[in-house]
């Protein structure tokens, strides 16, 4: 059963504005708790769902069926957005939401590789077809490599020490488990460091699932196309759970919601040089204390809304 906790689920929901006749897209449809509230809201609109995920498919799709029928689940990368609603005949939406968290089952299912407290095989795929694994990255790309997206993805202080300590261990033998590179990546960290960081290879983990599924560069892609898409008064919605994401949804937000440069300022703005969109959470909701108390996974989750007010 593919039992997952939707971050930040009612706050989402509530600021996506769900019209019953509105075209919706859930990007990361994954147990379906957004998706599965949008759909209560629609009569006559419709929801398209993506996923990559076959299990997450499967279960999700018999649930959503017994809300409604009117709803249409993509097995694809959000990446491909634009081209896989063409093919459904969709050019505009009403609203789409984006929840960048990996899935409680993908976290929990040992087999995949996202745990650093269960031993499995190196993976980390989201997209189980793709051919890029964690233990390629590990014991196959270069130390500068390395360095990069340690320091840039997982935002660790220790990350020349972190792949100096992976080099050295992989030239005598291949790192083949989650818990043989947690070992590696304890005696890169200090032990002061150890006792009162948290776990020392959760910023480790999350930078390697990150390069594995080229999740910022395929974030960005998705955001620039869906907010491209969206009607007047349509509504984009991000939850996301590391800083190089939010930001990137903060910069979009940001840079979309303001006027041409030439009037800004100015008492009267032609309309052709308005802003396309109104940021509507001017700081980022986070979850509740109730909420942080049902799923601890949820203390870094950040949603940010923002809607279409003119097209040029």
């Amino acid at each position: 059963m593919f039992n997952h906790y939707s971050v930040l689920k009612d706050e989402s929901i509530e600021l996506l504005a769900i019209k019953e006749d509105g075209i919706y897209v859930d990007a990361t449809m994954g147990g379906g708790g957004h998706s599965s509230e949008i759909l209560k809201r629609l009569t006559t609109g419709h929801l398209y769902a993506f996923d990559q995920d076959e299990f997450a498919i499967t279960e999700t799709s018999q649930k959503l069926a017994g809300i409604g029928g009117n709803f249409t689940v993509i097995n694809s990368n959000f990446v491909h957005l634009k081209s896989e609603l063409a093919s459904h005949g969709v050019t505009t939406i009403d609203g789409i939401i984006f929840d960048l968290g990996v899935s409680s089952p993908q976290l929990d299912d040992a087999q995949r590789g996202f745990s650093f407290h269960q031993d499995a095989p190196l993976d980390m795929r989201m997209d189980q077809t793709a051919t890029l694994t964690a233990k390629d990255v590990v014991n196959e790309w270069e130390f500068h490599d390395l360095l990069r997206i340690v320091s840039r993805y997982g935002e660790e202080k220790f990350a020349k020490q972190v792949a100096r300590k992976i080099e050295a261990r992989r030239a005598i033998a291949p790192i083949e488990t989650t818990l043989e590179l947690v070992e590696v990546v304890k005696t890169g960290i200090p032990a002061a460091m150890r006792r009162t960081g948290g776990h020392p290879a959760k910023r480790i983990f999350q930078a390697i699932r990150i390069a594995v599924n080229d999740e910022l560069t395929v974030f960005e892609k998705a955001l620039v196309d869906a907010m491209d898409m969206l009607k007047i008064n349509g509504r984009v919605a991000v939850i996301s759970f590391h800083s190089l994401e939010d930001r990137i949804a903060k910069h979009l937000f940001a840079q979309s919601s303001k006027e041409d440069a030439a009037y800004r300022g100015m008492p009267v703005i032609p309309e052709a040089y308005k802003a396309e969109f109104e940021i509507i959470t001017r700081k980022p909701v986070a979850a509740s204390p109730n909420e942080l108390e049902e799923n601890k996974r949820s203390r870094s989750a950040k949603l940010r809304v923002a809607k279409r007010i003119r097209r040029k």
